[in-house]
Parts: C-alpha cells; sequence; structure tokens
C-alpha cells in the first residue's frame, strides 16, 4: 500500500480529537480566550449538553475582520512569537489549535468587533473551510457559536456519555473558570434557562456563590510566599470531606490544571485526620515561576510537569500542615467527653499525632499474617454463601493478632489499678443515661425486638446467657462474646453489606421500603445532578425515593427509603449520585450493581455514630441473615474473631 498525505479534512478531523474531545473542551477553549482577550463578562450557553449549541459571548476586546479570519487558520495565535515565549506562557491558550479544531467537527459562526460604535464582522465556516462572511450589528467582543458538534464524526458523537454526564464536565469546567477569575463576571444558560449566575466578587463570595452557603465556616484560609514560588487558598474542614473525588480545586498561574504530586502532597497533610476512602475539599491557587513548569504536555493543557517535584511537594505538604494545624480539627477525648459530640461523626481519626504515647501508629489488626486467628466465625464452613467469598476455590486465609493488635482492641492502661473497698457502689462502665441517637436500624419499628443472633445463625454464638457481651468500641466496633472468644464487627460495612443485598433485590424485584415525608423536601443542586436523577428515576422509586422534578436544578422529594436517618435525606439522595456517577466514569459496574453499591455505602451507619444495645443486636441479626456476612460489597472484611485460645497464649495461661 503506497504512503499518501491525507486530505487537510481528514487530517482536521484526526487532529481535533486531541483538542475536542467533548463539548466541556469547546466550553474551555472557548472560555480562555474570552479570558485572554480581556472579558469583564462572559456568557455561556448550550443546547442539549452542547450536543446541538456551546455558545460563549464575552466583552473582551474583539478581533477586527482581518485578525477573525486569520484567528480560524491551523496555529494561528497572538499569544507567542518566538519560541522563547514558550518558557513563559502567561495565558490561557497559546497552541492556537482551538478553532480550527473546532471548525473541523461542527458548524461555526463567529461574531466579533473591537469598537461598539463600529459594525462587527461575522464569520461562518463549516468543516469543508467554506467562510461567509457577513456584517453584524455594533458590537464589542467577540460571539462564537459551535453548533452541531461532532455531526461529521458518527463515532466520536456515538462515544459521548449521556446528557447529565456530558453537562457535568461542562458545568465543571466553568465553575473552575469562574474559580480562577473572581474579578470576572459569569452567566451559564443551560436549554434556555439560567443555572448559575456569579457576579465579580471577592474570592471568598465567589467560593460561597460556585459551592453555596455551606462553605462558610467550613474552610480554612491558608497562605504562604517565598521568592520561588507562593501557595494560597482554602482548605476543607471536617464537614466538607467527601467519600467521592471532585472537589479538588488546584490553580497553577491562573490555570485550573491537575497534578499528582500536589494531590498527593495534600493528601499526605490530611493523612491524620481522614478515614480510609474519604477526599478532602481544597481550592488552591500555586504561583511559580511560569520558566519552571511546563504547561504544554498535552493539547488540553490540563497536564502540567514541574522542574522541581520535592520542592512542590514539600512546599505544599507543608503549607497544608500549617493550616490545618492552626485549627483544632480533632476533638480531644476526655472521660467528660460527649458521646453526641457531632464532630465525632465526622469520619476524622480520634487522636492528634502530637503528644500522644499511644498505640495509634501501630499496624491495624491482623496486619501479620501467622497462624491462629480465624478471620470468619466458626460456622462459616457450612454456609453456602460463603463460596461467594472465595475466588478460585482458594483455601480461606488466616491472620494472627502480635503484642500491637491487643493494644489496639483493648487500648494500654494508664495509671495504677486499685481495688475497690468491699461493698462499694461501681457504677456499671456501660451504663449511659444519655438517650442514644437515632439511626437507621431503628426507624419505624416500634415493636419491641426480639433478638435472633445468638439462636439461629451461628452454631458458635449460642450462650446460655440471656444477655450475652456486647459494647460499641469508638462509636465504631461492636465487640460481642461468642461461646468460642471475642467476635469484632465493623459496623459500617456491616450495614452497607446488609443495605447492598436489600437494595439488590428491591432493584430487581420493585418492591421498596419507603415512608413518606410530612413536608416534601425541596432539593436544590447543579442541572447535571437534577438531570441525572431524571434518568435514573426507575432505580431510585425502587429504592424507596419517590420525587418529582421541579425545576432545571431542584427537585421535589416525597418519599425516602425506611433506611435513611431523619435529616440526612436530601445528603443521602445527592450522595448517592455522585457514587454512580463515580462508578459509570470508572466503566465498573452496570447500572442494577451500581445504584445497590452506592446507595448501601451512603445510606449505611457512618462510623462515629452510636449505637444502642438493641441497635447493636438488629444489626448483627441482620448481618448473619445475608448471603455473605463477611465482606462488604467492595471486598472489606466485616467481622473478626479472636479465639480463646488466643487470649490464653497471649496472657501467658497453660490451663
Amino acid at each position: 500500500m503506497k504512503i499518501k498525505v491525507l486530505p487537510e479534512n481528514i487530517a482536521g478531523k484526526i487532529a481535533a480529537g486531541e483538542v475536542i474531545q467533548r463539548p466541556a473542551s469547546a466550553v474551555k477553549e472557548l472560555m480562555e480566550n474570552s479570558i485572554d482577550a480581556g472579558a469583564t463578562e462572559i456568557e455561556l450557553i448550550v443546547i442539549n449538553s452542547g450536543r446541538t449549541l456551546i455558545r460563549v459571548i464575552d466583552n473582551g476586546e474583539g478581533m477586527s475582520e482581518e485578525d477573525a479570519l486569520i484567528s480560524v487558520l491551523k496555529h494561528a495565535t497572538s499569544k507567542i512569537k518566538d519560541e522563547s515565549d514558550l518558557d513563559a506562557i502567561t495565558t490561557l491558550g497559546f497552541r492556537g489549535e482551538a478553532l480550527s479544531s473546532m471548525i473541523a467537527v461542527s458548524k461555526f459562526e463567529m461574531k466579533t468587533g473591537t469598537d461598539p460604535a463600529k459594525l462587527s464582522a461575522i464569520l461562518k465556516i463549516d468543516d469543508s473551510r467554506t467562510i461567509v462572511k457577513e456584517v453584524g450589528g455594533y458590537f464589542k467582543g467577540t460571539d462564537i457559536s459551535v453548533k452541531n458538534l461532532f455531526y461529521n464524526t458518527p463515532a466520536r458523537r456515538n462515544f459521548l456519555k449521556t446528557d447529565s454526564t456530558e453537562l457535568k464536565h461542562i458545568i465543571d469546567v466553568f465553575q473552575k473558570l469562574a474559580l480562577s477569575r473572581n474579578n470576572i463576571s459569569f452567566r451559564m444558560f443551560s436549554d434556555e434557562a439560567l443555572i448559575h449566575d456569579f457576579p465579580a466578587a471577592s474570592l471568598e463570595d465567589r467560593l460561597i456563590q460556585v459551592f453555596g452557603e455551606k462553605i462558610e465556616n467550613n474552610t480554612i484560609f491558608v497562605e504562604e510566599r517565598t521568592d520561588y514560588l507562593s501557595l494560597s487558598g482554602f482548605l476543607g474542614k471536617p464537614a466538607l470531606v467527601k467519600k467521592v473525588r471532585g472537589d479538588q480545586h488546584l490553580f497553577l498561574n491562573g490555570r485550573f490544571v491537575t497534578s499528582k504530586q500536589v494531590n498527593f502532597a495534600v493528601f499526605n497533610a490530611y493523612e491524620n485526620f481522614l478515614e480510609k476512602g474519604d477526599y478532602p475539599f481544597f481550592v488552591l491557587f500555586l504561583e511559580i515561576d511560569p520558566a519552571k513548569v511546563d504547561v504544554n504536555v498535552h493539547p488540553s493543557k490540563l497536564e502540567v510537569r514541574f522542574d522541581e517535584d520535592k520542592d512542590i511537594f514539600n512546599f505544599t505538604t507543608a503549607v497544608v500542615k500549617k493550616g490545618l494545624a492552626s485549627f483544632d480539627l480533632v476533638p480531644s477525648l476526655g472521660f467528660t467527653a460527649n458521646m453526641h459530640d457531632d464532630s465525632q461523626k465526622l469520619g476524622f481519626n480520634d487522636y492528634s499525632r502530637s503528644g500522644r504515647g499511644d498505640f495509634s501508629d501501630r499496624p491495624a489488626i491482623g496486619a501479620t499474617a501467622k497462624p491462629g486467628l480465624g478471620v470468619i466465625p466458626g460456622g462459616a464452613a457450612e454456609r453456602g454463601s460463603f463460596q461467594n467469598f472465595r475466588e478460585g476455590g482458594t483455601e480461606r486465609k488466616k491472620v494472627s493478632l502480635n503484642e500491637n493488635d491487643i493494644d489496639l482492641i483493648f487500648g494500654a492502661l494508664s495509671g495504677k489499678i486499685e481495688r475497690a473497698p468491699e461493698g462499694a457502689d461501681i457504677p456499671n462502665p456501660f451504663d449511659d443515661s444519655t438517650e442514644p441517637q437515632a439511626t437507621p436500624l431503628n426507624r419505624g419499628k416500634d415493636a419491641q425486638y426480639t433478638p435472633k443472633i445468638f439462636e439461629t445463625y451461628n452454631a458458635d454464638m449460642t450462650e446460655t446467657d440471656s444477655t450475652p457481651f456486647i459494647i460499641q468500641l469508638h462509636n465504631k466496633y461492636i465487640l460481642c462474646q461468642i461461646k468460642t472468644g471475642l467476635m469484632i464487627i465493623d459496623q459500617h460495612v456491616a450495614h452497607e453489606r446488609i443495605l447492598y443485598e436489600l437494595a439488590k433485590k428491591q432493584l430487581t424485584k420493585g418492591m421498596p421500603l419507603y415512608q413518606q415525608l410530612l413536608f416534601p423536601k425541596i432539593i436544590k443542586s447543579d442541572p447535571a445532578r437534577v438531570l441525572l436523577a431524571g434518568e435514573l428515576r426507575e432505580y431510585l422509586n425502587r429504592l424507596g425515593f419517590i420525587f418529582k422534578p421541579h425545576s432545571k436544578s431542584e427537585v421535589v422529594l416525597e418519599c425516602v427509603p425506611q433506611q435513611i436517618k431523619d435529616g440526612e435525606e436530601e445528603k443521602v439522595f445527592l450522595e448517592i449520585l455522585d457514587q454512580y456517577l463515580e462508578y459509570r466514569e470508572e466503566k465498573i459496574l452496570d447500572e442494577t450493581e451500581n445504584m445497590a453499591k452506592s446507595f448501601s455505602c451512603k445510606a449505611a451507619i457512618k462510623a462515629g455514630e452510636r449505637l444502642s444495645q438493641e441497635e447493636m443486636r438488629r444489626l448483627i441479626d441482620e448481618l448473619f441473615a445475608t448471603e455473605n456476612p463477611y465482606v462488604c460489597p467492595h471486598g472489606r472484611p466485616v467481622v473478626l474473631k479472636i479465639s480463646l485460645d488466643e487470649f490464653d497464649r497471649r496472657f501467658g495461661r497453660t490451663s
């Protein structure tokens, strides 16, 4: 086969694929051009999530007809003139590829003018590069419309995701650019509805405009400057922590970028405050000599490379740690600590790394793989469902405790232990006059609960005592006496397993257990979430979420699943949508599995929630009624068991 040069229109479509990957890519390029043009007002209009129309209007300096004709050519730009400019890029755009790439895959129209007292120029171009010139009205600025994106590349158009996903990406770009330039007014319309209106404001007010009032009083301002670089911005407090990515915003010299080094540095600084799988909120602005960073890694200009990665990492870690240390984010523990303190329900560890002499740096239970301690409670071998937990018939894994593990369970005793005087009134250490907080486990269940777990599900747990030993440890783990020793249950993943199997049944059989809200609740969110909720309405209804659309950015919630905790209906509803979207982006699950895992993860009781005796017993009972009680839907262990033989060995007992 002979080698030949591709025709210009085919080459253009191929090249456009690197620059314009989806509607949000076109939005980014057009809005960045508006910012570079000195605009103080930028308006974005999208129809059909950008498929039908993307239109950006600005009041920047505009272009003459001559410049406009040049701007649509390949590699035409006013932002760099020679090779040395590549080492000191200060504008958002510089490659001169965006407009040419859009023209290759859309119906393109541009109106631009440099003087409000003069007539503007209008250019209409299609992928054949045929230019139609017209005279427009009096106008200063630029108005660009990209119509029917990817109309001439069906394969690429079919590659686009659902409307809600594409709109979410557009909103994400819009919000990031709005954060990067708080001195500019931004407006966004979707299908003729105004969904964002951000007047020019201070950075603090811009954060509230973008993220809502929840951001107020829940962020920490940080700022540090050196001769080499500076870092400023806002770090999220515990209330803003999420289980999904997406609220990490980094701006380098005014450009929103992604950087593994900076993200890792921030997460490293947060390490003592976050549970596994938590993601902190941050909006950070990094300023550095443009010659010390390469922003020309990819046509999208999102990835960057630093000359001194280690310096950036160390500096960012130090600044974030200093900022976190300036606020008392971690509750101190004491004998008078209020067990209902909300700060203990935020997923942060219950200790500070400074000034502690306890065991919190030691390895977790089962960190060493030695024989002697079974992960699975006795009786599991008889359960056919355990086959789902084993992979390819592999042997059951066992782990062993070392001395550090025992400390982890029981803590280290400090001070002198004294025998109480004979006849003294010794208080019950487990007695608490405070009424336990309501949880999803006892919602809507007025009848007295009759525990079954010690009678039915596991012979190992059969007790002659009618009230066997059971306590909650650090509002996170449930310790339960069984015939052969001690069983430890992670309350969150246990409830997650219960809800997962319940959700799977409801999604396949369509038998929701829900309760009607006394007053329907209006949930405000971004249009992408509302659109996604509409797409998933059938699945959400089966789970027990009954709602109807109220506007482009609102739904009215009328009923919720019985398992949802009072006051958390809106939070759980939105978190399920976020988690579902993350799973869908990763393309790892089918629709039903995705929804079941999203629901169980977000609706389950959390570490830090206090449970009553009845609730703990109910949780154990329902856990062992599931098909696979020993592992959560994400593969984490739910139950550990420590045998009496193991205790005897640790305490040196021989009989």
